[in-house]
């Protein structure tokens, strides 16, 4: 789950990871007066979007007065934020953070991520803060400094300070860095985080070392045990089909191709899609639909797939083991009729009672595309998406 910046702000306080002061505003009034709050001779406004590259799209600006706060805020609330990781539609500002502006005079960069290759936990750092990552990782990877994490005895003290070092601190930087990356672990350790990035941590010309943005992913596995920071969850910042997905306890993900796939498991789900590749297709979704799929259940994932218009045609791919395809094919069916359905659909059933659930498509008198097996199901999909 992503989190909005001022929300990891809040986290960062919790567990004494230095920051700027701020507070969140959804009105330009309410900017007018945490301005007022914060005083001080620099101010920054920042578009709250699950979204990097608000800088150059606009939605990080710098002010002196309320006044400008107040005008930069009703510019920005309700205006379309278009980043490159927002794609062209652009996400809508519903709130901003009105923060403490510093005086900077240098810029790094601090991330801990899981590194899967390994199975452990990665502390990385790099002089190139303000950068993206990724470029300063393709362009110049050894600007990247990495310590992995022993996970029986978590971050140590002498992993941190190697870290300050590599980024060129000294003094009394080193004995800062050293406590922020320390308590930076922590946080990540007791939320359940999946991400944590500070960028740019900021040393300012009057001697701190302050997160002056923060991005932090919660586990979606593990927020039974935080209902707190559950609450935090932005709907109006997630894809809108993978929100009513989750309604029905459905593993949906939207993709950007034209073939719908509704598959039982996710390593069936995954080759599935690799075949329609192969196939020459583009899977326009991941849909695993569990295990235990029943006629609902099938009827629910097999509207929300209908609901993305960049569809030309589905392929329903079942392997019954614990989940019957009798059944699947009976909610197929529930579902073709109850909706308006105007793309081919190509049916692949196997396992248990696949003879009764042949029976069932057949007898329908809808007009399904049966597969003989998975091969065949992928070129006949992915044909009728190219017909279509």
């Amino acid at each position: 789950m992503k989190i909005h910046e001022y929300q990891a702000k809040d986290l960062l306080v919790r567990y004494n990871v230095a920051t700027t002061g701020g507070y969140v505003a959804t009105t330009s009034a309410e900017a007018r007066a945490a301005a007022e709050k914060l005083g001080g001779p620099l101010i920054v406004v920042k578009a709250q979007i699950h979204a990097g590259g608000r800088g150059k799209g606009g939605g990080i600006k710098l002010a002196r007065t309320p006044d400008e706060v107040e005008a930069l805020a009703r510019k920005m609330l309700g205006m379309t934020l278009v980043t490159h990781q927002t794609g062209p539609e652009g996400r809508i500002v519903r709130s901003v953070y009105v923060q403490e502006g510093v005086e900077i005079e240098r810029e790094l960069y601090v991330g801990l991520v899981l590194d899967r290759a390994q199975s452990k936990l990665v502390m990385m750092a790099s002089t190139e803060g303000g950068v993206e990552i990724e470029q300063v990782a393709a362009t110049a990877p050894e600007k990247i400094l990495r310590e992995t994490i022993d996970p029986r005895v978590g971050l140590l003290p002498f992993q941190a300070r190697n870290l300050a070092y590599g980024l060129g601190l000294d003094g009394a930087h080193i004995r800062q860095a050293t406590s922020f990356l320390l308590n930076l672990y922590t946080l990540y350790q007791a939320v359940d985080a999946s991400l944590a990035e500070i960028n740019p941590l900021a040393v300012t010309k009057d001697g701190r070392l302050l997160a002056l943005d923060a991005k932090i992913n919660i586990d979606d596995n593990a927020l039974a045990r935080h209902p707190d920071l559950a609450a935090w969850r932005d709907p109006n910042e997630e894809e809108p089909l993978e929100v009513e997905a989750g309604k029905y306890h459905l593993n949906y993900i939207k993709l950007e191709g034209n073939v719908a796939c509704m598959v039982n498991g996710a390593g069936l789900a995954m080759a599935t899609m690799d075949i329609i590749k192969l196939a020459g297709g583009q899977p326009a979704n991941f849909l695993d639909v569990g295990g235990g799929a029943n006629v609902e259940t099938v009827r629910n994932g097999f509207r929300i797939l209908l609901f993305d218009p960049n569809v030309r045609a589905v392929l329903i791919n079942i392997f019954g083991g614990i989940v019957r395809c009798d059944r699947v094919a009976s909610g197929v069916i529930e579902a073709v009729k109850e909706l308006t359905v105007s793309v081919p659909v190509v049916v692949r059933l196997e396992g248990t009672n696949a003879a009764e659930a042949a029976i069932i498509l057949r007898e329908s008198n809808l007009s399904f595309i049966v597969a003989a097996s998975l091969e065949d199901a992928a070129q006949k999909v992915v044909a009728a998406a190219n017909a279509a």
